[in-house]
């Protein structure tokens, strides 16, 4: 049985950085892992994913380049780097993970998930 679990959020400003991490327990070295976000009210959306081999993460449109997401599969840990952050990125963060290779940007394909982690607007 796999679990994750987020860390890392917090209150932020415009511009500033921020970097979320998911640990796992049980083995996830074979799975595809991804981030969604969602705010109050809203569907949770893709963020990016990347593959088991960590190879081409992909990311969503909307965020022009601003995030990074890195694995470590020795440590079982999930990374998001978040730079330049807007108003519009105060969601909860959650990580997922599904077996297989390629990543997906539905949340139905995800069998795993974490309980979330909060960015919140420090304005």
């Amino acid at each position: 049985q796999v679990q994750l679990a987020e860390s890392g959020g917090g209150s932020v400003q415009a511009g500033d950085s921020l970097t979320l991490s998911c640990a796992a327990t049980g083995s996830t070295v074979r799975y595809t892992m991804a981030w969604f976000r969602q705010a109050p009210g809203k569907e949770r959306i893709f963020v990016g994913g990347i593959s088991w081999d960590g190879n081409g993460p992909n990311y969503a449109d909307s965020l022009s380049g601003r995030f990074e997401i890195s694995r470590d599969n020795n440590k079982e840990t999930l990374v998001l780097q978040m730079n330049n952050l807007k108003p519009e990125d105060t969601d909860v963060y959650y990580c997922a993970g599904r077996p297989g290779r390629k990543p997906s940007q539905q949340t139905y394909d995800y069998q795993y998930w974490g309980q979330g982690t909060q960015v919140t607007d420090a304005s």
